[in-house]
């Protein structure tokens, strides 16, 4: 059996979801504030890699840079089923 027909598991530390948390709630405020639209924003961040999507306002693109995106990906999927599921 290959590596390939195996299931990896993925793992974080406990301390990164509240760090990515903490810096979308951030970049969110930031955009908002600023009269951007905060999901088109973050989902261009997130797609591209490109910090300029991101406002400096309140160091938000300080702060989501700090966190990896896949880190900050997790958070929203992890935000999104549990308030979906039971």
């Amino acid at each position: 059996m290959s590596s390939l027909d195996e299931t990896m598991q993925f793992r974080v530390r406990p301390d990164e979801p509240s760090r990515a948390e903490k810096a979308l709630l951030l970049a969110y405020e930031a955009l908002n504030e600023k009269g951007y639209n905060p999901i088109h924003q973050i989902s261009g961040y997130l797609l591209s890699g490109d910090p300029a999507y991101i406002t400096s306002f309140k160091d938000a693109r300080d702060a989501i840079r700090r966190v990896e995106r896949d880190e900050l990906i997790e958070e929203l999927v992890r935000a999104y089923l549990s308030a979906r599921l039971p």
